[in-house]
């Protein structure tokens, strides 16, 4: 076990306080609406880097922040792609509504 770095468990806690105001924004508007998949996708693929170099080089209690925020973003991330198939589910059911269609 490696000494834990009080920093970059401050920096995570941080990242790991937004997250949750994220994904309870998508649950109450139901929309993507401002949300960027490619964002999502670069932060998860960033805590999986710092996930791997904790498994590999550095094991500490700081991997379950990393652990947390991981699936914090994935959760955003299933909403996010849930929601925007209801999206495009209602846009397609209204497209097909429209008069003369």
């Amino acid at each position: 076990m490696s000494e834990i770095s009080f920093f970059e468990a401050v920096m995570l806690i941080c990242f790991g306080l937004a997250w949750p105001l994220n994904i309870i924004k998508s649950l109450r508007t139901k929309s993507t609406q401002g949300k960027s998949v490619l964002f999502l996708i670069v932060i998860l693929i960033g805590y999986v880097a710092g996930i791997t170099h904790k498994l590999l080089y550095s094991r500490n209690i700081v991997l379950v922040l990393y652990c947390i925020n991981f699936a914090m973003v994935s959760m955003d991330t299933f909403l996010f792609f849930h929601y925007r198939r209801r999206e495009r589910l209602a846009a397609a059911k209204q497209g097909s509504d429209a008069p003369g269609a």
